[in-house]
């Protein structure tokens, strides 16, 4: 069985478009056997990932389950969904989160993101010994090992050139289809939702509660004014955490995507690209802050490079994003 390989090397390299969405295609119909969701969540984890990659398009690995861990808290914790087809057994990863919410008294109300830093660092490394065991051999198999190659020992993972740049291109279709097979599942599942509510929940499960955090960080580098408009932010009732190249998009969230914007420019700009000028902007933002030697900077912007921004604002106007605005 794949789900318990140890190591997996790349199958094929060179394939086309044709072939990729044949592979896809093929993991989201019925011939794709899912007892559990691990395999939408690595998917989902991967392309939450795809602007992490090193130069060799090796896939930081904490990152890989920081994200695959916070899509369980948030699906099995907070709003307390199954993600097995047994209904009587709960998944190795549903029962490590369970036992963690037990031991540390933490309320279902609570997202992964507003549990404490040590919490955080102690339940990914947890979640990722179950992973290595069930989830990155899976998916491997059920791709015809086309997708990555990987060493569970060594924790390496690294993206198929093709498949990578095929991600990038139709990320969010990829989006749609993970979000709504792995919504189909979970209603199937948990049968007290239809599959629009089970949607809506799948597709914000990644969503902070609040950037707060990153709101500190840019003020305490000097950004008091809106980054479209110019306009002076006079505290954080005015000011708002806005992301450059949209959430709907990118679904996470990186310092190097994020602005500080007036509440003015940030309405009216809504679901939207901003104009060209604005990338050039934040490029050249980008580049004074990857020069501070603060340690949270220097982990934002590990993997930082400005054709990676590049990249991600032509990939979003490809995926439709393509009327750009600018303030009044």
């Amino acid at each position: 069985m794949s789900w318990n390989l140890k190591i997996g090397e790349i199958k094929e390299q060179y394939l086309n478009e044709q072939q990729i969405w044949q592979m896809f295609n093929t993991f989201f119909s019925p011939k794709s056997k899912n007892t559990m969701t691990y395999k939408f969540g690595l998917i989902k984890s991967l392309i939450e990932n795809l602007y992490n990659v090193n130069e060799n398009l090796e896939v930081n690995y904490y990152q890989l389950f920081e994200s695959f861990t916070k899509i369980y808290w948030n699906l099995v914790v907070h709003h307390q969904l199954k993600q097995s087809n047994s209904s009587s057994m709960n998944s190795a990863v549903e029962k490590v989160l369970m036992n963690f919410q037990k031991e540390h008294r933490i309320p279902n109300d609570f997202k992964f993101d507003k549990l404490p830093h040590d919490l955080q660092l102690k339940l990914v490394q947890q979640v990722k010994k179950e992973g290595n065991k069930y989830v990155i051999g899976a998916l491997y198999g059920d791709s015809k090992g086309v997708i990555y190659e990987f060493d569970l020992k060594k924790e390496y993972m690294r993206m198929n050139e093709a498949v990578y740049k095929f991600m990038l291109k139709h990320q969010k279709v990829l989006t749609y289809l993970t979000n709504y097979h792995l919504a189909l599942f979970l209603e199937k599942y948990n049968k007290a939702e239809n599959t629009v509510h089970m949607l809506m929940k799948v597709e914000n499960v990644s969503k902070r509660s609040s950037l707060d955090g990153f709101y500190n960080i840019l003020i305490s580098f000097g950004e008091k004014t809106c980054f479209y408009c110019g306009k002076t932010l006079d505290g954080r009732t005015v000011a708002h955490v806005d992301h450059f190249i949209p959430w709907s998009f990118v679904q996470t969230d990186h310092l190097w995507n994020l602005v500080l914007a007036c509440r003015s420019c940030n309405l009216s700009k809504r679901d939207r690209i901003a104009k060209q000028v604005f990338l050039n902007s934040l490029i050249d933002r980008n580049e004074q802050l990857a020069e501070s030697n603060e340690e949270v900077i220097i982990k934002e912007f590990k993997f930082y490079r400005p054709e990676k921004l590049q990249d991600l604002y032509h990939y979003s106007i490809v995926n439709g994003f393509e009327h750009q605005w600018s303030p009044n």
